[in-house]
């Protein structure tokens, strides 16, 4: 079942199946019922293990449910509908709003100063800004974590052709477009420019992304990224980040990343780990790099993953 089509359901609706507010409270409590927004809810099992940007669009469902007239979301809830990461979820909907709207209902944050330009796509029933405005927009107002995770995934979705194609053409035309829009903003044109800047969609994984951030400020050089090795019988393999300027490999290797693999292979993640683990050594020997690897436990600051490195002898130069 995909978000689009998660069943909804109003609070009139189970009144009209005789379900009062004892029985909603209760349900809600045991977890059969889900509060999507006040006075909307869906089934605990359709809502269980969604990950944050699926938690954002069914929100933004529910909002065009309950609205007189349909909103045009924008900033990270647009990026949520467009399935860019989204790594985290502040419970708020962005939308754009003319200033002669009235103030916004609960949960949501309307944005009158970037309401200039009202022009939209739609997927799935759900009016959002342009992909490249998106990006720019988020570029611009959130952390630069966020930033970068949604500025890679966009450029991956654009100029990344599996296992390690890139069309660095198209990637600067998206940035250039995506720069563009930073310069009739009023604030934070530089943080946008910065992420813009720094994005490559050839990070596979939000962790990726939030890596070459630490990794900058570290005082690295900017990684190698998806760099290939040769490998035992003619096979490739990717590495997440060469460490070219101190002679080191890296990898980010959250547990997502063992389901993911696991799964599209058809095996358990302990097959998959102990693969991963004689891939390193084969890495190791043929040639003759540090290697370390981290997850998000290390991606708390740069100091962190700074003492991950250092554990495996691996300094900025």
């Amino acid at each position: 079942m995909t978000i689009a089509t998660v069943p909804l359901i109003r609070r009139s609706q189970l009144a009209e199946h005789g379900w009062h507010s004892r029985r909603i409270r209760s349900e809600v409590e045991n977890g059969y019922l889900r509060p999507v927004r006040p006075g909307v809810y869906a089934r605990g099992a359709d809502v269980e293990g969604l990950r944050p940007e699926q938690r954002i669009a069914l929100r933004a469902r529910a909002l065009v449910l309950v609205s007189a007239n349909r909103p045009i979301f924008c900033g990270m809830t647009a990026a949520a509908i467009q399935g860019l990461p989204c790594l985290r979820d502040d419970g708020l909907l962005h939308v754009l709003c003319p200033d002669t709207r009235p103030s916004g209902a609960r949960g949501v944050v309307r944005h009158r100063d970037l309401a200039h330009d009202p022009h939209y796509v739609e997927l799935d029933g759900l009016r959002c800004t342009p992909l490249v405005r998106t990006v720019a927009d988020v570029a611009r107002m959130e952390s630069p974590d966020v930033a970068m995770t949604v500025v890679d995934a966009a450029l991956r979705e654009r100029a990344f052709t599996p296992p390690g194609g890139y069309d660095f053409d198209e990637a600067d035309r998206f940035r250039e477009e995506a720069m563009n829009w930073t310069q009739s903003a009023t604030r934070g044109r530089r943080a946008a420019e910065r992420a813009l800047t720094l994005g490559d969609g050839r990070a596979q994984l939000p962790g990726e992304s939030v890596s070459r951030l630490r990794l900058l400020d570290l005082g690295f050089a900017p990684p190698s990224l998806q760099v290939p090795v040769a490998g035992p019988r003619g096979s490739t393999y990717w590495i997440d980040f060469g460490l070219d300027d101190v002679g080191a490999w890296g990898e980010f290797d959250g547990m997502v990343k063992y389901r993911r693999l696991a799964a599209s292979a058809g095996r358990d993640p302990q097959s998959v780990l102990e693969e991963e683990k004689r891939r390193e050594d084969w890495i190791r020997g043929t040639t003759q790099r540090r290697f370390a690897r981290w997850g998000w436990e290390h991606l708390t600051d740069a100091a962190t993953l700074g003492r991950r490195l250092s554990a495996f002898g691996i300094t900025p130069a």
